[in-house]
């Protein structure tokens, strides 16, 4: 069983349905980083269902409103590593929702850009 496969049966998840489950992250990049992730195990994005995308979809906005009631973050970004190449180190798919704050670094600009540095500024 998969690291996360292990944590769906926890209690303590953000926000939960039948298909998915959301909980901070124990590495977070910002505060409040989310890790947002379907209960039954696909590898990638790639691996997902058609049927699964649209419930991810809905499951990222439920998050962030979510976050934004209770946390009042300024912007987010929002992603997943597809491969170990990608720099995917658990092969079940998860999306990071990464709250943002004004000042949170010195230059935001290039955002998600930023996985390969030197590409981050344009």
């Amino acid at each position: 069983m998969c690291i996360f496969c292990d944590k769906i049966n926890r209690n303590n998840n953000l926000f939960e349905t039948s298909k998915r489950i959301a909980f901070f992250d124990e590495h977070p990049v910002s505060k409040w980083h989310t890790l947002l992730i379907p209960k039954e195990h696909f590898d990638t994005y790639f691996d997902l269902p058609n049927s699964y995308i649209k419930t991810i979809d809905s499951a990222i906005k439920d998050v962030k409103k979510i976050l934004d009631e209770k946390f009042q973050p300024d912007g987010y970004n929002i992603g997943f590593n597809c491969g170990e190449a990608a720099g995917q180190s658990i092969m079940h798919f998860h999306i990071h929702i990464i709250p943002r704050y004004k000042g949170d670094v010195k230059n935001p600009r290039g955002g998600i850009r930023g996985v390969i540095p030197n590409k981050q500024n344009y």
